[in-house]
Formats: C-alpha cells, sequence, structure tokens
C-alpha cells in the first residue's frame, strides 16, 4: 500500500520545541537516508501518521513523503516513540528510500480458513511465528504473508520454505522456521492417565531405594 503525507519543516531542535509543536497538535518527526545522507528536522499531523499506522500495511506503508509542498521522496516509518502512560505518539523517524534497491522488511504473517485437523479431527491449531523478515523491492513490499490452513491434518506444518516460492520477494528468515502447524489436543482422561502413571512410577521409585527402615 502507498500513502501520501505532508510535513513542513522544523526550524530548531531540542525538547521545548518538540513539547511546543505536541502542544500545538502537531508531531515532530526526522527524516533521513538517501543519497546524499541527510538529515531533516520535520513535523506532521499525528491523525493522518496514525491512519497510516493502522492501515492494513501498517509500518510496511510506503509513504510519499510532502515537505512544504514539495516531493520529498519515498519514505517508510523507521521508528516510533509513544508516551509510556497515554500511548500517544512522541516522536517519528522516517527512512527514505532508493526505490532501484532492496530492503529488508517485517512482514506479518496471516491465517485464513479452519484446518482440517481441527474440524474433523479435534486437533489444536498453533500459530508459532506470526512475522517474518524479507527482503524486496521497496514497491513490492507485502502487506501480509497470508496461509491457507484448510488442508493441514494432525502433524501437518507450514514452514517459511513454503510460502517463499515463487514470490517477489526472499525470505530472510530462516527456511526452516515453523509458522504454523496442528497438533494433537490432549484430553482431560489422557491427562489424568499420565499423572497417575506418574504417580506409580515415583511411589515404586521410593519403594525401591536402599536403606529406609519401616
Amino acid at each position: 500500500m502507498q500513502a501520501t503525507l505532508a510535513a513542513g519543516t522544523r526550524q530548531t531542535r531540542g525538547k521545548n520545541e518538540a513539547r511546543r509543536l505536541r502542544r500545538a497538535g502537531r508531531l515532530p518527526a526526522v527524516a533521513y537516508g538517501g543519497t546524499p545522507v541527510e538529515s531533516r528536522a520535520l513535523e506532521v499531523d499525528p491523525k493522518a501518521l496514525w491512519r497510516i499506522l493502522h492501515s492494513e500495511s501498517g509500518v510496511n506503508t510506503l509513504v510519499d513523503l510532502q515537505v512544504d509542498d514539495s516531493p520529498y521522496g519515498q519514505v517508510l516509518i523507521k521508528d516510533i516513540q509513544h508516551d509510556p502512560v497515554t500511548d500517544s505518539l512522541l516522536h517519528v523517524d522516517f527512512f527514505r528510500l532508493a526505490m532501484d534497491r532492496a530492503i529488508t522488511v517485517t512482514v506479518p504473517v496471516t491465517l485464513s480458513g479452519e484446518a482440517a485437523g481441527v474440524k474433523q479431527q479435534g486437533g489444536l491449531l498453533d500459530f508459532v511465528t506470526r512475522e517474518i523478515q524479507v527482503e524486496c523491492m521497496p514497491a513490492e513490499i507485502p502487506e501480509h504473508i497470508d496461509i491457507d490452513v484448510r488442508e493441514l491434518m494432525i502433524g501437518d506444518g507450514v514452514r517459511v520454505r513454503d510460502v517463499a516460492e515463487g514470490k517477489s520477494w526472499t525470505a530472510v528468515s530462516d527456511a526452516d522456521t515453523l509458522l504454523v502447524h496442528v497438533t494433537q489436543a490432549k484430553t482431560g482422561a489422557a491427562d489424568e492417565e499420565e499423572k497417575e502413571e506418574g504417580e506409580a512410577e515415583a511411589a515404586e521409585g521410593d519403594a525401591g531405594e536402599p536403606g529406609e527402615s519401616s
């Protein structure tokens, strides 16, 4: 997903200036990167930024940043500071992209469908890894990596290698990383049986220890 965000140049920096901006309903920001490398102190509308953060692509949204009504370039949201009490935005960093160079991003994993191993066999769906790192061109950042779990039976699982074939991105996370699998559900009776077996083994062990007196 792409979005456009307007920003203004900050003439001064520092904590006092940042507080003044926030009181005025603006959010202090910094944009850096690019060729040549530069850092610019900016201010943005926090409500507009919230809309981007809560979009489907979130922090992986490719943002067309406009500074003082002039194009600045394509950026990604690199870092966000929140108030620890109110969770309101305090500061944001933008990273300027070179659109012809691959980047590494963290992408969420999503699941769709109901696993046959859960529906038919009474198993449990275990969502192990909820995000992975991928390398891709900036214009090809996936919003999410969706896994259709409908065919999974008990004992079946999906690993990074299973979702990485034929994609416009390359997985950076280990190919063996388990994303989701279906496991056997333990019943209460089985748990009780295991408990009784454990207690019996412990009792036998105590009875067989030397040096005990009656």
